[in-house]
């Protein structure tokens, strides 16, 4: 395992705990783990020496638009900033809001969202992000739930929140608005005793020359609630002392593995800032004194808008990179033949070079300037860090960027809890393809072995769930001693997803521990596994897998490719449209033969193929809260939507059977 060192040796189960295998730090890290600077106690002070060494650079930047048609970007300088977040910050002081205090930000990525974290930052104020993606009812109970006393708002999200505020007043007293906010408005949330400002009018109530209150590792930066799959949002707590040392560590590796980011460098801001994914790599763009361009919030336009700002760092989750796959391969295949030709031997010649160890720049660099210049441009033609966070990334997706972007890229694994990544791939080390990499500076992880699923982690290939401990783990849940001591134990966060160490020391995420069920005859099933492997059929876009200690077989929801059924029925004299052939006995039959051919050629045993399936024309989203906002299933509310449909199924299969 040349890029992990063991640091402590593996554990026999006794007691009723299950055995856990060694404990590896990152080869980056075999001293020891990273250590804070001393005097280093906030991120706050990442800001403030920014702004006070680069005053004039670019720091927040977006598309100017004049009579309705989108300009180019325009940029507040880091010193702009600054005395903006010093003025917001004093006034939220004189509105009564105390260090400590917990302050809401709501609203879709935009310079005002960064310069209220900011001003938190400044009074050690703790931030908590509203959700943007889950609707009154989270922001209700998060405003109640955290105590929150004072909430900066999106415009278009001021409704949202008056809506709310007859639950919550008891306890949110200012709204300041990210831009405008109406007569009426100000009235409406009067009369319920909160106070309304505009952004232009809240800074007013401050000055620039108050006094900043001391600041500790220890403190609680932010309290980020996480969608969860099931129940109420949990909201988990991140200190500064964790906060600052995730930062430092995404630039010790950078420094250590690629180059880190500078003042010259700039960040597009697309993925959401109330997630900690995308926090940390705009809190480390701050520090380095780099530059942060906003998306306009729409995701027709998010390819335009890397256009017009040309980043050099690029944050993404499988979808978007996706998408730029089979765009690029679209324009490849629309050039002809003989550009698809000199484009395929142009790609297996680097990617040969790539596997025999060739750094990215040295692999194959007279085509990178003669063919893959041209593949580069549709991520504007400037990227050199490629990040791919939030879902596994397809490996074939992962090879075709490594060779077509002249970028390194790194996918990572990580949740709130661990504030963002611990886990990355090194950029420039191809054999990491198809895994996490290795445990970030921070970090030491072991392996616990899952008996129930068959997951040993003594065994030759160590399998088994991920446990981590470090600096750079959340304090726990807040208000829910009983959640947290269920996933720390002993010292160790238990992450509730099963890992498989590589032979060089990567590791590569397998299945989930949660989502395991029993079937009536005793058989264990590892639902999300199961879902991966029918995920590999083309003929489909979504499945949701069923089944329960009352059954004895699986069956699904699934959501068909439109294209493929379309030619399907086209091809077998069908003449419904797209929703009517979901209802239509011979696609359901059809669908469910290819899934059940996917099974076999992937080894499932007879219990985990699918006995029955429901065709769903409407793909699965977040307005009908089925998937979180990071696209995993929330299987109670998928249940509670589809609970006559799976009845039904059961029925017909049993029907069938007799």
């Amino acid at each position: 395992m040349e890029f992990i060192v063991k640091v402590e040796e593996s554990r026999p189960a006794s007691d009723g705990k299950p055995s856990a295998g060694p404990v590896y730090r990152s080869i980056y890290a075999k001293d020891g783990l990273m250590d804070l600077p001393a005097g280093l106690e906030s991120p706050w002070q990442f800001f403030s020496d920014s702004a006070l060494k680069n005053p004039e650079n670019k720091m927040l930047g977006r598309r100017q638009v004049i009579d309705s048609k989108v300009g180019p970007y325009v940029w507040l300088t880091y010193k702009e900033v600054y005395d903006s977040a010093m003025r917001m910050g004093s006034a939220m002081r004189r509105r009564g809001v105390n260090p400590g205090d917990r302050c809401g930000i709501y609203g879709s990525n935009c310079p005002e969202w960064i310069t209220a974290m900011e001003a938190c930052d400044s009074q050690a104020i703790t931030y908590v992000p509203l959700y943007d993606t889950l609707g009154p009812n989270a922001v209700e109970f998060i405003i109640n739930h955290a105590e929150v006393s004072i909430a900066f708002v999106q415009e278009n999200k001021l409704s949202s929140i008056l809506s709310c505020l007859p639950k919550c007043s008891s306890n949110l007293k200012t709204i300041v608005s990210f831009g405008k906010i109406s007569d009426m408005q100000k009235k409406e949330a009067d009369e319920l005793g909160v106070s309304c400002f505009s952004w232009e009018e809240f800074p007013q109530l401050g000055s620039l020359d108050c006094e900043l209150p001391p600041k500790h590792k220890t403190d609680v930066c932010t309290i980020m609630y996480t969608s969860g799959t099931t129940g109420e949002p949990k909201g988990v707590i991140l200190t500064n002392g964790a906060l600052v040392a995730e930062v430092l560590s995404v630039d010790q590796l950078l420094f250590l593995t690629d180059r880190v980011a500078a003042e010259e460098d700039s960040y597009f801001s697309f993925l959401p800032l109330a997630h900690v994914y995308d926090q940390v790599i705009e809190t480390y763009c701050i520090y380095k004194g780099a530059s942060i361009g906003f998306w306009q919030g729409d995701v027709r336009y998010l390819m335009e808008d890397i256009q017009e700002l040309k980043p050099s760092i690029f944050c993404g989750v499988p979808r978007v990179y996706d998408r730029i796959y089979t765009g690029t391969l679209a324009k490849v295949s629309a050039g002809g033949g003989l550009k698809k030709k000199l484009f395929d031997f142009a790609y297996n010649y680097k990617l040969g070079y790539l596997e025999k160890g060739f750094p990215q720049e040295k692999a194959a660099p007279l085509l990178d300037r003669l063919v893959f210049d041209k593949t580069k441009q549709a991520l504007g033609g400037r990227v050199r860090i490629l990040l791919s966070g939030a879902a596994p990334l397809p490996k074939h997706v992962e090879e075709f960027l490594r060779v077509t972007s002249c970028s390194t890229l790194s996918q990572g694994y990580g949740l709130t809890e661990s504030c963002g990544g611990c886990f990355t791939s090194i950029g420039n080390v191809y054999p990491m393809v198809g895994t996490v990499g290795v445990p970030m500076t921070t970090i030491e992880s072991r392996l616990e072995s899952v008996p129930e699923m068959g997951y040993d982690a003594l065994s030759s290939v160590p399998r088994g769930e991920i446990c981590l401990r470090g600096s750079t783990l959340f304090s726990g849940y807040h208000k829910r001693e009983d959640l947290t001591n269920e996933v720390l134990v002993d010292g160790w966060f238990h992450t509730g997803d099963i890992g498989e160490w590589q032979p060089n020391g990567a590791m590569k995420i397998i299945d989930r521990k949660k989502n395991i069920f029993k079937l009536s005859q005793g058989e264990y099933v590892a639902v999300e596994n199961l879902e991966n492997v029918y995920l590999r059929c083309p003929h489909i876009t979504s499945i949701w897998v069923y089944g329960n200690s009352f059954e004895s077989f699986l069956v699904a929801v699934v959501v068909p490719d439109r294209q493929a059924l379309e030619d399907w029925a086209a091809n077998h004299n069908e003449t419904d449209d797209f929703k009517s052939l979901c209802k239509n006995l011979k696609a359901r039959k059809y669908i469910l033969d290819e899934l059940n051919s996917i099974g076999k050629t992937n080894n499932l045993r007879g219990f985990e193929m699918l006995k029955a399936v429901h065709l769903e024309p409407h793909p699965f989203d977040m307005e009908r809260d089925l998937i979180t906002p990071t696209f995993k299933l929330k299987r109670p509310q998928l249940l509670k939507c589809y609970k006559d449909c799976i009845d039904q199924l059961y029925s017909d299969a049993k029907g069938l059977k007799a």
